[in-house]
């Protein structure tokens, strides 16, 4: 048995992303640095530079389903049932559709549909230990599909900007420039949902690209109370969730652990869009009322850029634009969820993870060429099992397995590319995470896993991705790579292959200087 590396210190603060709230209004509102719509979408037609030769493409269209925290790959689609207990954890097995190949058992209706989709085990870090068993560094690697930080970065810089660096792009700027959504798609190429507090991890930025190929954030889901919250409300939870209260009585009273109210209405608002500078959005009714109103500020603020903050801050205002075109009232808005029927909605689950998979599809219908959506709470050091039988592992179950039927009756799933991994796993073998810690409730923590980039687990499906197979085979342990291991360029490398982007594609930063839009081989395992 391998040597497994000693956890016992609880997760700090300066290892996770600092989250904080940026509205779309203070993103890409109407008021900042007023110019014309036609003005923008030159500028951004300038950016992406002289058409090129796209090669065929298998997909038209990625979701990118982000388990953030890190998902143990024993208990989902890696289990080790012969190993030892420590190794092995409480759960049994599900036999999939695939001969001798088993998920978690509380997988059930994923190990049904193992004929749609493709699992690779053998996905990995090759930066340092002290990168790829950290939040921050493996978070920036995996969404710039990249397996080194900046040089000069470390796991607690990488979340703060820093002169001198040189920024990589995320795969889904990367995607806006390199398979830009079509002109006549009133939306940005990228969009990210549903909590805006999970937006600002490192690595989501448009880098050496610029800011005209950032994604556009939208906040959708109910307010969360919960201190450390995780999982899909109301199905969610809190590490600090005592034992003894199974029913999670609501808050705020003085019984409630914690103020668990909004919970229990999860359904997503619409994004706040009701004011820009005064400006209601009952006014922007058509693209001439929108074109009038971008006049009157273009000739309010075009003294205002003595700074040279223009060029960072168009891409902001297009954004804004088309949203504001795409989402006008009586338009087939993508984020209201009403105008879908309760059996669709029921496919899904009324959880925030499913009407979170169900937006990604109505913007895959709407032309965006990527959505990520960020599934909060994987990051299971301690209660790992009550929290991943009760609450992580059914909402998941449900809502990718209702995803994946849904996209397949639509006759969408050969053209999306569904992807979904955490930014690293789990270690094979179970401990606490502290001794001794106690819930509010004075009860001890009961073990879990801890932070390992050695292996992890990567869900394929749709897009060109041949379905049913098992790519990679870990160690007895589940602990590392025993075939060949895959690194975040070859996961970038993946994507922009069923995109048609050919490996000799490249993009220029400011000074001219060229770069390779990805560098890393396609799976050919999944492809052929």
């Amino acid at each position: 048995m391998p040597a497994m590396r000693s956890v016992t210190q609880k997760c700090v603060a300066s290892e996770h992303p600092g989250f904080g709230r940026r509205t779309l209004i203070q993103a890409g509102g109407l008021s900042m640095l007023g110019m014309g719509l036609g003005d923008l979408l030159r500028l951004e037609a300038q950016a992406v530079g002289s058409p090129v030769v796209i090669p065929r493409r298998t997909a038209k269209s990625v979701v990118f389903i982000f388990q953030s925290g890190g998902p143990s790959q024993h208990e989902t689609f890696d289990p080790k049932p012969l190993a030892p207990e420590l190794i092995r954890g409480e759960y049994g097995v599900q036999q999939t559709r695939i001969p001798g190949e088993v998920f978690c058992e509380y997988l059930p209706r994923l190990a049904e549909r193992s004929d749609l989709f493709s699992i690779v085990r053998t996905m990995h870090h090759i930066a340092g230990p002290e990168f790829r068993n950290e939040h921050n560094s493996c978070m920036y690697l995996l969404h710039t599909g990249t397996t080194s930080l900046p040089p000069g970065d470390s796991n607690a810089t990488i979340t703060s900007p820093r002169p001198g660096r040189i920024h990589w792009p995320s795969i889904g700027s990367l995607i806006a420039y390199a398979a830009p959504a079509d002109a006549a798609v009133g939306w940005p190429a990228m969009v990210e949902l549903p909590r805006l507090n999970l937006m600002k991890y490192p690595g989501r930025e448009s880098g050496l690209l610029g800011p005209q190929f950032d994604r556009l954030g939208v906040d959708l889901a109910a307010k969360c109370h919960a201190p450390d919250a995780g999982g899909s409300c109301p199905n969610c939870y809190s590490h600090d969730d005592p034992n003894l209260d199974p029913e999670r009585r609501p808050g705020p009273g003085p019984k409630a652990w914690w103020n668990n109210s909004s919970c229990r209405h999860p359904d997503f608002h619409l994004p706040e869009l009701e004011q820009a500078e005064g400006v209601s959005l009952n006014r922007v009714q058509n693209r001439a009322a929108l074109l009038q109103m971008l006049d009157h500020l273009k000739r309010n603020h075009e003294q205002q850029d003595q700074a040279g903050l223009l060029a960072g801050w168009d891409a902001y205002r297009q954004q804004a634009f088309r949203f504001v075109l795409a989402t006008r009232p009586g338009g087939q808005n993508p984020f209201d969820l009403t105008q879908e029927s309760d059996k669709v909605r029921d496919r899904y689950g009324r959880e925030e993870w499913g009407q979170g998979l169900l937006v990604a599809r109505r913007l895959v219908e709407a032309g965006v060429r990527m959505v990520q959506v960020n599934l909060r709470g994987w990051d299971t050091h301690q209660n790992a099992f009550r929290d991943l039988k009760g609450r992580l592992l059914p909402s998941l179950d449900r809502c990718l397995s209702g995803f994946l039927d849904d996209l397949s009756d639509r006759g969408l799933l050969d053209e999306t590319l569904v992807v979904m991994c955490g930014e690293m796993g789990r270690t094979p073998k179970i401990s606490p995470i502290t001794a001794g810690g106690r819930n509010a409730a004075g009860e001890i923590f009961t073990p879990g896993r801890h932070h390992w980039g050695d292996v992890f687990p990567c869900f394929f499906a749709g897009g060109g991705i041949q379905p049913g197979r098992i790519v990679g085979r870990t160690d007895q342990y589940g602990g590392l790579p025993e075939t060949t291991a895959y690194t975040p360029e070859d996961l970038a490398a993946t994507i922009f292959h069923c995109l048609g982007v050919g490996v000799e594609r490249e993009f220029h930063d400011s000074t001219g200087r060229p770069y390779r839009v990805y560098r890393g081989q396609p799976i050919s395992d999944l492809l052929s």
